[in-house]
């Protein structure tokens, strides 16, 4: 799912050509006999899946977020009720021949743990009673099982994600190449299959999404191939989500809406009859249960095809009457009206949605009514957390102190918690609570995380910058250094001590600089 990609979906089949595929499910079995030989863990539950359940699961509503994106959208903090759960997109191979999981081919989890704070943002969204659906795949880059030529390898690249995350869902968004490409989708159904077997087994199901685009008239032949690899590999699918987006076709003066809902009426019998075709029919209830859409807000990348406000609410309402398992958008990031220096809002932006929303948010019209958790609720109480105490020896940055100064950027831990500063500041107290947020000099990153210890904290080389004189005229942009801190000039100066910095930033010619802007370059000087 990109916003700069545009799907043009061939028409559907008709819905008694699935044998067809019958050459890829011999394949499949095949595959699975060679891995049980060779003491693969693939359990072949082909009679076991997509079997009508009792009661099938809540429906929900979770946006994407594009977690590599800037500005960074601060999942962490939800605006609304219906922005509390987020799917997390995009785990890609960090190269195309290299099965190492990575976001979005640039960062490694590792990295994306340092860089952008993401495995504390997640357990703040958690704190606050959200959860997270990691998204493999997307219109860009290379999807993992592309990358990986080996079955259990890719198998435990998805369980190492899976693992760092704690996520009990996961999405496959699979687009353009990796649709097309029917031995990557063999491994990937097969991987998946196994990894759904261990989690079952060790009691931590793990829900199954696939993420595919479609025309009006349902899955492409690719995306019925993919949902067929699934089945006849054992994979108990969730469902499949329907990216009713970028048509690329005469919309014939009918609204995105429409367009919509009979896509997601197609896909709804192409379900009915894989199921059938894999010997294990499904209620016609049990397949709208199975179906999920995610429209893309505003502006689409197709020039023509714009999903306006009026088209989320009949989408909404449709969604609602159908029970569709889950609804989505892409994407969060892009859920408000563009500034007004925005020149062209028919260019698709990834921070802005292209249509005047006003105070309205699509996430809150598309998730009107959906009010379940993306996984299943737990019975056992919570137990109340423990006092927070603040160890140096455990804590990754340096704990809060109330005479100390702190420039913009700069993290401290206090009762547990990692923060990060808005603004120079000192003496505030980071979770003093008559304060408001806009009000503060500090924002919730997150809590500090089990095992963690001091990260190093970067410090002025000598002799990295002269050293200020106060006889010497420096004109703005000039950074000196002065008792172990680093200073940039903002206008002409001379006499003015940078010391003066701290006791009132706003009229002081001089700026503080902090240790990794001045070694990293970013201060410019």
């Amino acid at each position: 799912m990109n916003s700069r990609v545009s799907y043009v979906s061939p028409p559907a089949p008709g819905p008694h050509d699935g044998k067809r595929l019958s050459p890829w499910r011999v394949l499949a079995g095949l595959a699975i006999v060679a891995l049980v030989v060779a003491g693969g863990v693939v359990g072949y539950r082909f009679f076991a899946t997509g079997q009508a359940r009792a009661e099938d699961p809540a429906p929900w509503f979770a946006g994407y977020v594009d977690v590599t994106a800037t500005p960074a959208y601060d999942f962490e903090t939800p605006r609304q009720e219906e922005t509390g759960n987020v799917v997390l997109s995009f785990v890609v191979a960090a190269a195309p021949d290299d099965c190492v999981p990575s976001w979005g081919a640039a960062y490694s989890p590792d990295a994306a743990a340092d860089d952008l704070d993401l495995d504390r943002r997640i357990a703040r969204l958690r704190q606050r009673g959200g959860d997270v659906i990691v998204s493999f795949g997307g219109a860009a880059n290379t999807e993992l099982a592309s990358a990986c030529t080996d079955v259990d390898a890719l198998r435990q690249a998805y369980a190492g994600v899976v693992d760092r995350y704690a996520v009990a869902s996961i999405d496959l968004d699979v687009e353009n190449d990796d649709l097309t490409d029917r031995v990557a989708g063999l491994r990937r159904a097969l991987a998946v299959a196994a990894l759904q077997k261990e989690r079952e087994e060790s009691g931590q199901p793990l829900a199954v999404w696939l993420t595919l685009p479609v025309a009006e008239t349902g899955l492409t032949d690719d995306g019925r191939a993919a949902v067929a690899q699934m089945l006849d590999a054992g994979v108990d699918l969730a469902g499949v989500n329907a990216m009713t987006m970028d048509y690329g076709t005469d919309l014939g003066g009918r609204s995105m809406a429409v367009i919509s809902e009979n896509a997601l009426t197609a896909v709804h019998d192409q379900l009915v009859d894989a199921y059938a075709h894999a010997d294990t029919p499904i209620a016609d209830a049990t397949a709208w249960a199975k179906v999920g859409a995610t429209p893309m807000i505003g502006q689409n990348d197709v020039a023509q095809e714009v999903f306006g406000l009026d088209d989320a609410r009949q989408l909404n309402a449709f969604a609602l009457a159908q029970h569709l398992g889950r609804v989505s958008m892409w994407s969060l990031n892009r859920d408000r009206t563009c500034g007004e220096n925005y020149a062209d809002v028919r260019l698709v932006s990834d921070a802005c949605s292209g249509v005047d929303q006003g105070d309205t948010t699509f996430a809150a019209t598309l998730g009107a009514g959906f009010t379940a958790s993306v996984e299943p609720a737990s019975t056992a109480p919570t137990p109340l957390p423990p006092a927070p105490t603040d160890d140096p020896s455990r804590s990754p940055y340096p704990v809060w102190a109330s005479g100390s100064t702190y420039l913009a950027g700069t993290k401290v831990v206090w009762h547990g918690t990692v923060y990060r500063a808005k603004w120079w500041t000192r003496g505030a107290e980071p979770d003093d609570p008559t304060v408001a947020a806009s009000d503060s000099p500090w924002t919730i990153v997150g809590p500090v995380l089990a095992g963690e210890t001091p990260l190093p904290q970067p410090t002025l080389p000598a002799s990295l910058l002269p050293t200020w004189n106060g006889t010497d005229v420096y004109t703005g942009g000039a950074c000196v250094e002065l008792d172990g801190s680093a200073y940039q000039a903002r206008w002409w100066t001379q006499g003015d001590s940078p010391a003066a910095a701290s006791i009132d930033p706003g009229t002081s010619p001089w700026m503080p600089l902090t240790p990794d802007r001045v070694i990293g370059g970013q201060a410019g000087c």
